[in-house]
């Protein structure tokens, strides 16, 4: 304990003997413990009163954001941007771009100085790290490249094996104006994979879940692997205060606002929209019905707009932060499976003024007929197989390229026109070259076949190529997924005393909730209906409804919701007309 009192006098001259005499303390339990690296690196963490306050390695100690918490002056301090706090706790370094300038200027630090990292208006540290060059060189290199190589973040798996506390809320010493300077892309983080798990020494019987590590100059150093939760305590306080967060908004980057848009609206809807019963619950759905019908007047949601640049990113930065759950249900459809509503960032949040919780309920209730569904753009596309690489080499394609049929099309049209392949007594027919007749022809009609018709020759080349289909919803991003899209398939099934019953499946594949769908039908025909799951299937569900109910589904997939026919199947199965009971 001397020996460590001395060696942390030593590290950080700053803290003075009564502060020292405080850190570490005499007659309180310190406790020791050894971590061993895949490579046989040892880092010790030392623990007090059950919360990590240092970790050393290679006889180097550093302290803890617990530490830093309680002497917020400890290091040297920079500071960033909160949407880059993510990016920190995911595994990345801190680029220049994202440090924000102060109008007092940067603490003047060296190459190898230990520094603490700050969110804007809070000096509360979230993050240890290391200046890869000094403070004279940032500058002179016009605040471009990697600043910092971060060591330990706030919400990691060291800072888990505390007490799990957040960052207290601490002013800034200084009011800097010149924080109101626009950071253009806090996307400017240099990302690492996180990587190695530890293992602890089994003597000790800890359990430290999988901390990770991350080499920085041949040196182990602890990392956290999950995403970490923005610091709601001071959201709150902005919150009980509109004057502060009026000043704070007019000081954020349009980018900051947008993000700080959808976490209004995200946590508005799972306050005020979503039930326990909407879920599973698409995340398009959730997107369009209930975030959107949040937004204040005068704004609107756009992802492009944010940090975070897709909506599911978005979500998955929620689910680190464990407010909810998302799970593929279907192959590339994302649902909504679990909320945390005692969650505390959900509980702290408060309704906007202008919403009321019986108006939201109220929306709620009629939310599915309000919305309007967009029905996907579907586009069928074709992938390069290996056996028609030769056909599609000449116009510089590989194995794996993907096309859309038109492109397919000018391709086979232009190898056609260049190797003079077109018959010159029937200009319909195509020549049967070596290649031709390797790609396109079976082993049986090799011999047989010398000339193909132009459209014999472009069917038989879509049908020979990989099939893949590109799906967009509305004010999303394109998702490209192997094979045919499945279509919505509707079936008629007996049921005792020889009741039918409607079964609907593959919705969510087009970006319907199937609850949403049950509901209106319900409605529509006075019938009971249920979500079941798909027999013989994992996590996939289906529609039922009493009664053969495909007429009102024909209207209401064909023409409320302007599906195309093709992809709806067992239309055909509708009862016939004039049949009245």
């Amino acid at each position: 304990r001397r020996k460590l009192r001395t060696d942390v006098a030593a590290a950080f001259p700053n803290l003075s003997a009564e502060q020292l005499a405080e850190f570490i303390p005499n007659k309180e339990e310190l406790n020791v413990i050894k971590i061993h690296a895949h490579k046989g690196e040892a880092i010790t963490v030392y623990m007090n009163n059950r919360n990590p306050i240092l970790f050393e390695i290679e006889k180097a100690l550093y302290p803890t954001v617990y530490t830093l918490w309680v002497y917020p002056d400890l290091l040297p301090a920079f500071s960033t941007w909160p949407p880059v706090l993510q990016k920190l706790a995911g595994g990345a370094d801190l680029m220049l771009p994202g440090v924000v300038v102060p109008s007092s200027g940067f603490p003047q630090v060296e190459r190898g100085t230990l520094c603490a990292v700050t969110l804007l208006g809070n000096r509360a540290p979230v993050a240890v790290a290391v200046a890869t060059m000094s403070t004279a060189e940032m500058l002179a290199a016009g605040m471009k490249g990697k600043g910092f190589a971060v060591l330990h973040t706030y919400m990691d798996h060291l800072w888990e094996y505390g007490d799990k506390s957040y960052p207290p809320t601490l002013a800034p010493l200084v009011t800097d104006s010149a924080e109101k300077e626009s950071a253009e892309d806090e996307e400017e983080m240099e990302g690492k994979e996180p990587v190695i798990s530890f293992s602890t020494d089994p003597s000790q019987h800890v359990d430290v879940g999988d901390l990770s590590l991350k080499e920085r100059d041949s040196c182990a150093i602890l990392m956290g692997k999950e995403e970490l939760r923005e610091d709601r305590g001071a959201e709150t306080a902005e919150d009980a205060n509109t004057e502060v967060q009026q000043e704070a908004e007019d000081s954020r980057t349009p980018q900051e606002q947008m993000d700080a848009l959808f976490s209004q609206c995200f946590f508005h809807a799972l306050k005020c929209k979503v039930k326990k019963s909407d879920l599973p619950l698409l995340t398009s759905t959730f997107l369009r019905s209930h975030m959107f019908s949040c937004c204040p007047a005068g704004q609107q949601l756009d992802i492009k707009k944010s940090s975070y640049k897709k909506f599911s990113k978005f979500l998955q930065c929620m689910q680190h932060q464990k407010i909810l759950q998302v799970k593929e249900l279907n192959k590339g459809v994302e649902s909504i499976v679990e909320v945390d509503w005692k969650h505390p960032d959900v509980k702290a949040f408060a309704v906007p003024e202008g919403f009321s919780s019986a108006s939201a309920a109220q929306d709620s209730k009629s939310e599915d007929r309000e919305q309007v569904y967009h029905a996907p753009e579907i586009i069928p596309l074709y992938g390069v197989s290996a056996k028609m690489i030769p056909l599609f080499q000449e116009s510089g394609h590989r194995k794996g390229s993907i096309l859309s049929s038109s492109e397919v099309r000018n391709i086979i049209i232009n190898y056609v026109k260049t190797n003079e392949l077109i018959d010159e007594t029937n200009k319909n027919f195509v020549k049967v070259n070596a290649i031709l007749c390797d790609c396109l022809l079976d082993k049986s009609e090799q011999d047989e076949i010398s000339n193909l018709k132009w459209d014999d020759l472009l069917s038989r080349c879509l049908e020979r190529l990989q099939p893949l289909h590109q799906v967009t919803f509305f004010g999303q991003e394109p998702i490209v997924r192997k094979g045919n899209i499945e279509p919505i398939n509707i079936a008629i099934a007996q049921r005792s005393s020889n009741k039918k019953v409607t079964i609907i499946k593959n919705l969510e594949l087009y970006g319907l909730d199937p609850q949403c769908v049950a509901n209106i039908l319900q409605q529509k025909v006075q019938a009971s209906a249920t979500i079941t799951p798909v027999p013989g299937t994992k996590d996939r569900v289906q529609v039922q409804i009493q009664g053969n109910q495909i007429h009102h589904l024909a209207k209401m997939l064909l023409e409320e919701y302007q599906l195309p026919r093709k992809y709806i199947q067992g239309l055909e199965k509708a009862p016939k007309l004039g049949r009245k009971k």
